[in-house]
């Protein structure tokens, strides 16, 4: 296995003259099919065709992108694995440290709105030689968009970038198709056919079935009109359901065809079988390699797509909701290429994908008929069509623990624990739990207030209580002490002040300060970034409350994390905007004393008796098991659950 060209050099040692394509990435370069640009690189060249890598390039400089000349088909142009302002900026707009997909985890290679740069950059030297672009950054700003860090509404990436076609999706398949039409000789604006693409045209095709979105204009001045028009648009992202899109730009349109058809097993089996080299290039070495690579160099992909639909998580619009799932022989293939790593410890860090317990489509129809427009399959309660097994999870699982040289298999990708309980049959659940966790297990029940779980797309709060309460009866009856670790996240769209304390009390109940908590970051393309800039369900138009000053998120999210001393003033404001002062004092069920706490004081329980020898553990998620005795306590005021997906 070698790598693909970086330089004309690495293109000439390889007896090529010209590149067919010219691959701009934001990110290192990391052959490993966990990158983006690593799958369609890989796929292109399976195809036959030649593709030079130019990885980070000075976006000052246009020279950066011609270090190969002119391709013979076409540049294609990503962001890299991450919006590249979700990849520089927190959700308080300050400037992010490090970047894990650079060399040296250095921040500051590739630029703000990395996609449109670098085509910018490319159309001073290539006026006529086609560009298409494609990745999460890409996909996600396919159409009109809130952009958080702009506050204002976006264009589609296609215009603002010049590119002449976008990519959505995996693009797997779309991007063979669009190279074989390149090299039929096809006009870059004459490919207005494939599915999971996105293109510009003067005049709509009439014999095709097609939406006319509001046009852009209208969405600047009405927002209304914008959440109408994504509701439009998220009821269009299945293959099998979906019509074609056309956003009006003054006299011409943004063209929309349906998403690509989703992949069957043997497609993905080939697409994870690619000569991959599995680690970063060798010439980041002295900059420390790439830190991105060590989440994903010894985990499994198992599947991908996801139909939880949470409302702030882009799945839906990016893979969409039909699983899609390798083979067992295509997953054990791989894992013995991990096993013969050197530094292969004999941990196999994960199976699974954006749910790790999703290895069936929801229901058999979706492969056929596609996933339901109007009805989700997990909220607000189960779908009775939909088939909760986990048995062949359960058997791969089996297989990787019994290979030689492995000592044990974890599971850290999500796990949706409403769809677990789904199913009747608790054996996962029980090896789950013997078997596949490193001492903590990770969940994301994101709030308890069912106000809020209604606007997150989730289940009520009670989904999690009866979890928690398996999950540590099973603990006890293997005798084993594992943790839950909750994620929890503040100032979604519907949480008041009076949610937020909920939440607060909740933690209380059960004991711990959790150490990481997560603001709403309003994402391109997702549901409750729409909530946040209309302040109206997409759903059913419903206005929502929206915490989007930044001093009330930021009491909101010193709610969760009241036992920081340097949180006590805004908790104290919040607790007061929230007339709920019952919570200052020294009572047992107090959040914060009346009295300011000196540095490095307590916030809710009192000092060390002076008879004391031993001071206190610190209270953690990462040191604290939710005991059942706290856990079995609710909260004061009305409570809701939810359920468990991966981070987006």
């Amino acid at each position: 296995m070698e790598f693909l060209p970086i330089c004309k050099q690495d293109m000439i040692d390889r007896g090529w003259e010209q590149c067919d394509f010219v691959y701009v990435i934001g990110d290192a370069y990391v052959d490993h099919h966990s990158f983006g640009h690593a799958i369609i690189s890989r796929v292109l060249e399976h195809a036959g065709y030649n593709v030079g890598i130019i990885s980070q390039p000075n976006w000052k400089d246009p020279e950066s992108i011609n270090i190969y000349g002119r391709p013979r088909l076409g540049f294609l142009v990503s962001g890299g694995n991450m919006d590249s302002m979700v990849n520089h900026y927190s959700v308080t707009k300050h400037r992010r440290k490090t970047d894990a997909y650079t060399p040296g985890g250095v921040m500051g290679k590739r630029p703000d709105y990395a996609t449109i740069v670098y085509c910018n950059l490319i159309r001073q030297t290539y006026r006529d030689v086609p560009i298409i672009i494609g990745g999460i950054e890409a996909s996600l700003r396919r159409l009109a968009h809130y952009d958080y860090w702009s506050e204002s509404m976006k264009r589609s990436i296609l215009l603002d970038s010049q590119a002449d076609l976008l990519l959505y999706g995996m693009g797997e398949r779309s991007i063979v198709e669009v190279a074989e039409a390149l090299n039929s000789g096809m006009n870059i604006r004459d490919i207005t056919y494939i599915d999971g693409t996105v293109f510009r045209m003067d005049e709509l095709d009439d014999s095709l079935p097609t939406i006319t979105l509001p046009a852009f204009d209208a969405l600047k001045a009405n927002k209304r009109k914008y959440a109408e028009s994504f509701k439009v648009q998220y009821d269009n992202c299945d293959p099998f359901t979906a019509k074609r899109l056309a956003e009006p730009y003054g006299k011409q349109y943004v063209v929309q065809n349906p998403p690509q058809k989703p992949l069957t097993t043997e497609e993905m089996d080939r697409v994870y079988s690619l000569p991959y080299c599995r680690t970063y290039h060798p010439s980041y070495k002295k900059a420390g390699g790439v830190p991105a690579i060590e989440e994903v160099k010894f985990s499994l992909v198992s599947n991908r797509g996801c139909f939880g639909a949470c409302s702030f998580c882009a799945l839906t619009f990016h893979q969409g909701r039909i699983i899609q799932t390798r083979s067992h022989e295509s997953i054990l293939d791989e894992a013995e290429k991990i096993i013969a790593e050197p530094d292969f410890k004999g941990y196999i860090h994960d199976v699974g994908g954006p749910t790790a317990n999703f290895r069936y489509p929801a229901c058999e129809k979706q492969l056929t008929k596609g996933a339901c427009p109007h009805r989700q399959c997990l909220y607000p309660t189960p779908c009775k069509n939909m088939r909760a097994d986990h048995s062949d999870y359960i058997s791969l699982l089996r297989k990787l623990r019994k290979l030689p040289g492995v000592k044990k298999v974890f599971v850290r990708s999500g796990i949706r624990f409403d769809y677990l309980l789904a199913d009747h049959k608790d054996t996962f659940f029980r090896e789950l739990v013997q078997y596949h966790i490193s001492g903590q297990l990770k969940v994301a029940p994101e709030h308890v207030s069912d106000a809020v779980l209604s606007k997150m797309g989730k289940p009520r709060n009670a989904v999690y209580n009866k979890f928690v309460d398996k999950y540590y009866a099973l603990n006890k009856q293997y005798g084993m002490n594992q943790y839950l670790v909750p994620y929890l996240m503040s100032s979604h769209p519907g949480s008041t002040m009076k949610e937020a304390v909920e939440l607060a009390e909740y933690t209380r109940d059960m004991g711990y300060m959790p150490e990481q908590v997560q603001d709403f970051y309003p994402t391109p393309s997702t549901l409750s970034t729409v909530m946040y800039y209309t302040g109206l369900d997409p759903r059913t138009m419903e206005k929502v409350y929206v915490p989007t000053d930044p001093h009330e998120k930021a009491m909101q999210r010193a709610l969760i994390q009241y036992r920081n001393p340097k949180n006590y003033y805004l908790v104290r404001e919040a607790l007061i905007k929230a007339h709920r002062e019952d919570l200052i004092g020294t009572g047992p069920k107090c959040l914060i004393r009346a009295v300011a706490p000196k540095p490095g004081g307590y916030t809710n329980s009192p000092p060390p008796r002076k008879s004391s020898t031993k001071p206190k553990a610190k209270v953690s998620a990462r040191n604290t098991p939710l005991s059942r005795s706290k856990s079995n306590v609710k909260p004061s005021r009305a409570s809701g659950k939810g359920k468990s997906t991966k981070r987006r």
